[in-house]
């Protein structure tokens, strides 16, 4: 996980919480806003394992949000390990600086927003995009959801088929209102 910078048109600046899973490469959660207190860190990590299950471990840099003690308090009540890269050596978290690469280059720099809804609508359809669509190399050239059904090992919590494993845009394509989806799941 990790945090991007970017700002509106207008210059407003604006934040992204950046989450995925290295076994597979799927973007679980971009949070978008103006804001990202360690407390709005804490909610979207809430939602993702109660949606996902909960990570064993967690790879992040020393930012500030990410070494908050509320961050600590809640990685200790959920058994949660957090292994800190070193300061000044973004490779050692090198999958979330590759896939931030990614969404800069394929949605923060391809577009001019004038609006947060604006960054978050085309987020989301890209992150469709990006987990469903886009094959990558090291997934044995599939989708990051097509590996993990082929190749992973799905939560222990999780009783249904390998078909019907719940994914954000899963939930998003089978609904009328992405919007309000997105909202539910990563906002």
């Amino acid at each position: 996980m990790d945090f991007m910078s970017d700002a509106l048109v207008s210059g407003r600046k604006y934040r992204t919480f950046n989450v995925i899973d290295d076994f597979n490469r799927e973007a679980l959660c971009i949070a978008i806003d103006t804001s990202l207190p360690a407390a709005r860190v804490i909610r979207e990590l809430d939602q993702l394992i109660a949606w996902r299950g909960k990570p064993e471990r967690l790879r992040m840099d020393n930012g500030p949000e990410f070494i908050a003690h509320a961050m600590q308090e809640w990685a200790a009540k959920h058994g949660i390990i957090f292994t800190y890269i070193q300061p000044g050596m973004p490779m050692q978290n090198g999958l979330i600086e590759r896939f931030n690469k990614t969404y800069r280059t394929e949605v923060l720099n391809a577009w001019i927003f004038e609006r947060l809804d604006q960054v978050r609508f085309i987020t989301q359809e890209w992150m469709w995009r990006y987990n469903n669509q886009r094959p990558h190399r090291s997934l044995l050239r599939l989708s990051p959801r097509a590996f993990l059904l082929k190749c992973g090992q799905l939560p222990s919590h999780y009783t249904g088929s390998r078909a019907d494993f719940p994914t954000v845009q899963q939930d998003i394509h089978n609904t009328n209102t992405l919007r309000s989806t997105f909202t539910k799941h990563c906002a």
